[in-house]
C-alpha cells in the first residue's frame, strides 16, 4: 500500500509542452523533404501531402491519448491496458527511438555547427551531459530552454516559405511514373523521418492539470491540445509548403538537389534568398540556416531526455523499474532515470 503516492510537480504549461514537443517533431520537415525527392524526384509531392496528413492524424490520435494517460506512458500506459509483457515490450522499443534519437540529433547538430569528425562525439556526450544538467530542475525549465530553441526554427522556416512564395508553380511537377508497390515503399521511408510526436505522451504526467481537476483523479486534454495543434499545423503546413518551394526549383538543380538532400532547406534558404538578395546574402543566409536547425536538434535531445525520464518514472510506479526511481530530487525531478537517460 502507498499512503500518498508521490506526485512529479505539474507545472509544464502548454507553451512550453508545444515547446517541448517541436523541439523532435519540428526537426523532421528537415528530412522529409529530402528523403521525397531522393524517393521520388518530381513527383514526390502527392508522397509529401500524404504523409502530412497522416502526421495530422496522429497529433489529434495523440490528443486523445494525452487525455485517457494523465500520468504519461504513452504507447507503454496503452498496452499495459492489455498485457503486461506487450507493455514492456513496447517500453524497450521506446527507449530504443529516445536513445537513438538523442544520440543523432547530437550528433547532427553538432555536424550542423562545424565540429570537425574526430570531435564530434565528444561534442555530442557533452551535450547531453549539459541538457542531462538542465533537465535535473525539472521539465518546466527544460520547456523553457525548447521555447527558446524553437522560435528561431519558427521564423526561419516562415522567411524561407515567404521568400519562395513568388517562385512557386507546378511547371515541374510531374505525376508519379512508379508502381504502387514502389510508391507505398517511398511513403513508409519518408513516413520514418515524421517522429517525434510519442514524446508529448510522456510529458503528459508533469503537464498542467485541467481546471477542476485533482492529482488523485487528473486531467490534461486542455493543455495537451493547445501544445499539439499548433505544432503539428506548423510542422503539415510548412512541410507541404517547403515541398513545394523544393519542386519549384528547375530541373538543371537536380543533382546539387539529390547531393544536399540532407539539408535541403538549408539549401532552400540559400538558393532562394541569392535570388532576392545575391550571393553573398545567400552564403550567410545558408549559415543561419544551419546555426538554426543545429539549435533545434539539440531540442529534440532535450526533448529525448524529457520522454525518457517520464517513461522510467511511470515504469517504476508500476513496479516495472526499481523502487529507488520513483524518489524525486528537491525540485521534483526523478534522480535515478535521469542519470539512467
Amino acid at each position: 500500500m502507498e499512503p500518498a503516492v508521490v506526485h512529479r510537480p505539474r507545472n509544464l504549461d502548454w507553451k512550453r509542452a508545444a515547446a517541448l514537443l517541436y523541439g523532435d517533431w519540428g526537426t523532421s520537415k528537415a528530412y522529409v523533404i529530402g528523403l521525397a525527392f531522393v524517393a521520388a524526384g518530381y513527383a514526390a509531392l502527392p508522397l509529401i501531402v500524404a504523409v502530412c496528413l497522416l502526421a495530422a492524424i496522429v497529433g489529434y490520435c495523440y490528443i486523445l491519448i494525452c487525455r485517457e494517460f494523465p500520468d504519461g506512458g504513452g504507447v507503454y500506459s496503452a498496452a499495459r491496458l492489455q498485457n503486461r509483457f506487450l507493455a514492456v515490450m513496447g517500453a524497450l522499443l521506446l527507449v530504443a527511438n529516445m536513445t537513438v534519437t538523442a544520440a543523432l540529433s547530437g550528433w547532427d547538430a553538432m555536424t550542423y555547427f562545424g565540429v570537425s569528425a574526430e570531435w564530434v562525439r565528444y561534442g555530442t556526450m557533452l551535450a547531453i551531459a549539459a541538457l542531462g544538467f538542465i533537465n535535473w530542475f525539472g521539465p518546466k525549465h527544460s520547456g523553457s530552454l525548447a521555447g527558446l530553441l524553437a522560435m528561431p526554427m519558427v521564423g526561419m522556416v516562415t522567411c524561407i516559405i515567404l521568400l519562395s512564395l513568388p517562385y512557386l508553380t507546378t511547371r515541374y511537377l510531374e505525376p508519379s511514373h512508379d508502381t504502387f508497390l514502389h510508391n507505398w515503399v517511398a511513403f513508409v521511408g519518408i513516413i520514418l523521418a515524421l517522429s517525434g510526436v510519442e514524446a508529448i505522451a510522456n510529458l503528459s504526467g508533469v503537464m498542467q492539470l485541467d481546471p477542476g481537476t485533482t492529482p488523485e483523479r487528473p486531467r490534461v486534454l486542455r493543455t495537451a491540445r493547445k501544445a499539439i495543434v499548433p505544432v503539428a499545423a506548423e510542422v503539415v503546413l510548412a512541410t507541404i509548403l517547403l515541398g513545394w518551394a523544393m519542386l519549384s526549383l528547375p530541373p538543371e538543380l537536380e543533382p546539387q538537389m539529390k547531393a544536399r538532400w540532407e539539408d535541403m532547406v538549408r539549401f532552400l534558404g540559400e538558393h532562394y534568398s541569392g535570388l532576392w538578395f545575391g550571393p553573398v546574402t545567400a552564403r550567410i543566409f545558408g549559415v543561419l540556416v544551419g546555426l538554426v536547425i543545429g539549435l533545434l536538434l539539440l531540442s529534440a535531445v532535450n526533448t529525448a531526455l524529457g520522454a525518457l525520464v517520464g517513461l522510467f518514472y511511470m515504469m517504476s510506479r508500476d513496479g516495472e523499474m526499481p523502487e529507488g526511481f520513483k524518489r524525486l530530487n528537491a525540485h521534483g525531478g526523478p534522480r535515478w532515470p535521469l542519470i539512467l537517460a
